[in-house]
């Protein structure tokens, strides 16, 4: 319900700030934006997967304020996100000193200042990986809802720095993502401060220690960071690159349409992994009580509700596209179509994908998902060809079936089996 609000108000001015890009700036514009503004979806894997590794401790601690093991995991994925985060200035500086932005993100980069702002946009995303360690605290204390409460701030900003553009009449088009990643710095730190009091004083206590490193060492965490960030290497090439493509193999207006497309139904994707995502601890918890708690019940309410909502926002929007684009461009039913099954299949996986976050689970789904990955990019590379700017959802659509639905549900079945003959046979010599 929380995300529901967030994303109804944020969706609500998404859609004046698209409209008011579009209008001022041009198509050209907006679907650099787009493109520039999704590059943290192609990077989940900054992390280096630690964190399932701190919700995990988090979760599972019956008094996380005072578990020295929370307070070490902590100190570990500060550490770790600092070193990438400082990896990642230095490979979006050599990438603009090399000329190679435009070789990697294709005919949606407008020349001239295009490769200063994706280098300017990958800069900020890297110097805020830190700040969301806040994030993944409050996810594991049971705290979703004021994560995504955290949120309400993004749309506002983005949408108040755009009209001060407008408003200055500042030559700044090719910048406009920036404010996305401003934005979203802002909601990462707001969640920081807020995760601090609530574990106070972990997180202090935390911080101060990251430079002693033979002082205060940190935790294990390959047997969850590693399976947790070779899915986040393989996801995004398999379902985050859809934009790249699109800018790579058309010279339309397929990217400006499928950024339309996605940033509509990336309000319902949004809302169901907000509610998703409240599994991972209540599954973590059962774990750690060696309780049986099922996820297939979940899996098809969240089946349901997620065809509903594509449903409804499939009906509204010819009206929205029309009032965003100015009659510039249409979505098409392939690509509304397409969105609507994906968001389905998307809710249908986060119930038993939240069961499945432990360092057995996580290692099952990797090898479906690397399977994945040259399934979906051959798949949306034939379905560009064939129906344009819907080609790479429908492809994502297919392979999130049959690579992560299918093999995750097998799974919990067999493991559920598996824990309740367990617990009947402890039960018995009881």
């Amino acid at each position: 319900m929380t995300k529901a609000i967030v994303m109804g108000v944020s969706g609500l001015l998404g859609i004046i700030t698209s409209q008011l890009i579009i209008s001022r700036f041009g198509i050209d514009v907006y679907a650099q934006y787009g493109l520039l503004a999704s590059l943290p979806s192609l990077l989940p894997f900054a992390d280096l997967g630690i964190a399932a590794v701190v919700i995990n401790a988090v979760a599972g601690s019956s008094s996380p304020r005072s578990d020295e093991y929370v307070r070490r995991a902590i100190l570990t994925a500060l550490r770790v996100l600092f070193v990438s985060g400082f990896i990642f200035i230095i490979i979006s500086v050599a990438i603009y000193a090399f000329g190679w932005w435009p070789g990697l993100l294709g005919n949606g980069l407008i020349p001239g200042d295009g490769p200063l702002a994706a280098c300017a946009c990958l800069v900020l995303f890297a110097l805020a990986l830190p700040l969301s360690i806040g994030q993944r605290i409050l996810v594991g204390m049971e705290r979703t809802n004021t994560q995504v409460m955290s949120q309400i701030v993004v749309a506002p900003f983005i949408l108040f720095a755009v009209l001060i553009v407008v408003g200055t009449a500042a030559p700044a088009g090719s910048f406009l993502a920036i404010f996305s990643y401003i934005a979203n710095a802002l909601n990462s730190l707001i969640c920081l401060i807020i995760a601090g009091k609530i574990i106070s004083p972990q997180l202090k206590l935390a911080v101060r220690a990251v430079p002693r490193i033979k002082r205060f060492p940190g935790v294990k965490i390959s047997h969850l960071a590693w399976p947790m960030l070779l899915q986040m290497v393989a996801l995004p090439i398999a379902m985050q690159t859809h934009r790249l493509l699109l800018s790579h193999l058309t010279a339309g207006d397929e990217l400006a349409q499928y950024n339309l497309g996605s940033q509509l139904y990336g309000i319902v994707i949004q809302t169901v992994a907000a509610a998703g995502i409240a599994f991972w601890p209540i599954y973590a918890k059962a774990r750690s009580a060696s309780r049986v708690e099922s996820p297939l019940a979940p899996t098809l309410w969240f089946a349901g509700g997620g065809l509903a909502l594509g449903g409804v926002l499939a009906a509204l929007s010819p009206l929205i596209v029309e009032f965003v684009s100015g009659g510039r461009f249409q979505l098409d039913g392939w690509l509304i179509g397409g969105f609507v099954v994906f968001v389905g299949l998307q809710a249908a996986k986060y119930p038993v994908g939240m069961y499945m976050t432990d360092h057995i689970g996580l290692r099952f789904q990797t090898i479906p998902i690397f399977i994945m990955v040259p399934m979906n990019l051959a798949l949306s590379w034939w379905f560009i060809g064939l129906v344009g700017a819907g080609g790479p959802i429908i492809a994502s659509a297919i392979s999130v079936a049959l690579c992560q639905l299918a093999p995750n549900i097998w799974y919990v079945k067999r493991d559920l089996a598996k824990r309740r003959a367990e617990a009947g046979a402890v039960s018995e010599k009881v």
